[in-house]
């Protein structure tokens, strides 16, 4: 798997993955001096080329001067997750249906950022943890457990006999402001276009929603999230 962009490799190289090949850019510049640092000291094979080999090699189009060669994303279960949780309870983030990368790469970052536990996603009709979300997550999805599922339905099913409360972030929900959002939670964020499915919905504890005083009455899925899961980490602290 290549990982692209400074931050992203930054972050790669804080973790314990296996880290085969890390190509620069020759002559680097400000960061890109400290990426080579970082590798250097965890005895990562450097090797410094023509900015049009890493155009070559780039799927993203946007390395920024680096490109690492890493061992192929691996998923964490759902269990795994489950058993992260915290003194002051768990917290899961589930996308129903998110497809854009750029939400997926978002929503990870976000969940890294407040503290969750984990983020779940579908295997089908799902965007998956590609070299396109871990750069988008600034490398984020190298610190956060993304697990892969068959049924978000069946996760929620699970997620509640693990006594955790569900709540469906939908425009029509009530004030989140006003929800308990204690304890054992998981907020569901629906698909672009679709929203949370109504299946998903019926099996959730509650519907929530953000408060809009615009034109416009949504939001993008990953910044709704993001709103919504400050105001869960806001209830914590």
């Amino acid at each position: 798997m290549k990982t692209e962009g400074r931050n992203a490799v930054l972050e790669l190289l804080k973790t314990d993955k296996t880290v085969d090949k890390l190509l620069i850019e020759k002559n680097p510049q400000g960061s890109l001096n400290k990426v080579f640092a970082e590798a250097r000291a965890k005895g990562i094979r450097v090797q410094f080329v023509d900015k049009r080999v890493l155009d070559k090699e780039s799927v993203t189009g946007k390395h920024q001067g680096c490109i690492a060669f890493a061992t192929d994303y691996k998923y964490s279960s759902l269990d795994e997750i489950i058993a992260a949780k915290g003194e002051k309870g768990g917290f899961v983030i589930l996308c129903d249906c998110i497809e854009d990368v750029h939400n997926l790469g978002a929503i990870i970052r976000v969940a890294e950022v407040v503290g969750a536990d984990g983020v779940i996603i579908q295997s089908t009709n799902s965007a998956s943890v590609t070299e396109a979300v871990i750069r988008i997550s600034a490398g984020a999805a190298n610190h956060v457990k993304v697990a892969k599922v068959n049924s978000i339905n069946r996760a929620v099913d699970e997620l509640k006999k693990k006594g955790y409360w569900l709540y469906a972030l939908e425009a029509d929900g009530t004030d989140i402001y006003s929800a308990d959002l204690t304890g054992n939670v998981a907020l569901v964020i629906g698909g672009e276009d679709s929203g949370v499915k109504k299946l998903t919905r019926e099996k959730c504890d509650f519907v929530v929603a953000l408060p809009v005083c615009g034109k416009v009455n949504s939001l993008n899925a990953s910044v709704a999230l993001g709103v919504a899961a400050y105001e869960v980490l806001r209830k914590r602290l």
